[in-house]
């Protein structure tokens, strides 16, 4: 006979483009390494970086398509 169950917790709000941002970020300075390191490392790992960065940002098009991202307010304020 099971346990009782314990309920699980509420959902946390995360800024999802925040997070993509941060992502593409990281690979990007993973990329800018690879190229100062020219040809002592494999060029795999090179076109694994512009391949992560490339779906990172068809994401955040997704995202926005979906209405996910926060629209721009145009700064008036009335």
């Amino acid at each position: 006979m099971p346990g009782p169950t314990k309920q699980a917790p509420p959902p946390l709000q995360v800024d999802t483009a925040r997070v993509v941002l941060a992502g593409i970020g990281i690979w990007t300075v993973a990329l800018v390494v690879l190229l100062v390191l020219g040809e002592r490392v494999d060029r795999l790992w090179t076109w694994t970086c512009l391949a992560a960065i490339a779906l990172a940002l068809l994401g955040l098009w997704v995202m926005k398509l979906q209405g996910q991202l926060p629209r721009r307010s145009s700064g008036n304020t009335d």
